[in-house]
């Protein structure tokens, strides 16, 4: 497994933790693979507040999927990047088939700890290569979740993701974090990521210029940690938990963007 691969233990680790803590994210299926993986993370990567960081996000993504799904009841649900992440369990709205997709070497280990059935399945996919796109399964609208994966793209390669799936689905709404160029030098110095030596990253200034020209559109900006997720932190971690990820100082490394079609 490359070191790209390998950050997926960063936030399996901050939701197994959480969800130990009957916090934020109920998610057995991260603490039952967190404790058979046992991977080696040490240093930033097991801190609490990137912990309960990870797990809002994942709560934010899991949140605007039911949303979606609520709207959009026959729609596919695309999670590329997918990790060792349970998301396909965790969503309270049914659905009609969802598709995991993430490289060889990870979809090899999820199939460890996870079943296909009539609407799950997983795909290995490389999303560097937007070829592959078409080899996902057809239909006219998809929900698209991509979540810790533009980082490590550059901005070619997720507009060229990006267009593929523009050309493969006519509907599309889509959730994608991403790094802001500043937070890409801010994270030479701080991101946990490099405990598992990742040393190159990619960020995105305009998400503008990325969908340029593609029938894909902006709709608007979430926040990574929403007041009320915020307030399930115990008061005195709370106060030290807005210090390092809320704020403006907070959105100019790391925002979160939804798209549409």
């Amino acid at each position: 497994m490359n070191e790209v691969n390998k950050t997926l233990y960063i936030p399996l680790y901050g939701k197994a933790k959480v969800s130990q803590l009957g916090i934020i994210l109920n998610d057995p299926s991260a603490e039952r693979i967190w404790k058979e993986e046992a991977f080696p993370i040490h240093g930033k990567s097991r801190s609490k507040w990137l912990a309960y960081n990870m797990a809002m996000r994942a709560r934010v993504f899991d949140d605007w999927t039911d949303s979606m799904l609520q709207q959009n009841s026959d729609a596919l649900v695309l999670h590329i990047g997918c990790g060792l992440d349970s998301r396909h369990m965790r969503v309270k709205t049914p659905y009609t088939e969802w598709m995991d997709c993430d490289l060889p070497d990870v979809i090899e280990i999820r199939r460890k700890y996870f079943q296909e059935n009539e609407t799950y399945h997983m795909m290995a996919l490389d999303a560097s290569r937007p070829e592959q796109i078409e080899s996902l399964p057809d239909g006219d609208a998809a929900i698209v979740v991509l979540e810790g994966l533009s980082m490590y793209l550059t901005n070619s390669q997720v507009r060229g993701l990006l267009h593929a799936l523009d050309k493969k689905y006519r509907t599309l709404h889509i959730l994608m974090d991403v790094y802001t160029e500043f937070g890409v030098k801010a994270s030479k110095f701080k991101n946990p990521v490099n405990d598992v030596g990742v040393t190159k990253l990619y960020g995105i200034d305009d998400v503008g210029n990325i969908i340029d020209g593609l029938r894909i559109r902006f709709v608007k900006e979430h926040s990574f940690t929403p007041a009320e997720l915020v307030k399930e932190l115990a008061p005195v971690e709370r106060l030290f938990f807005k210090l390092l990820f809320t704020g403006s100082l907070y959105r100019k490394i790391y925002r979160m963007y939804e798209l549409k079609t």
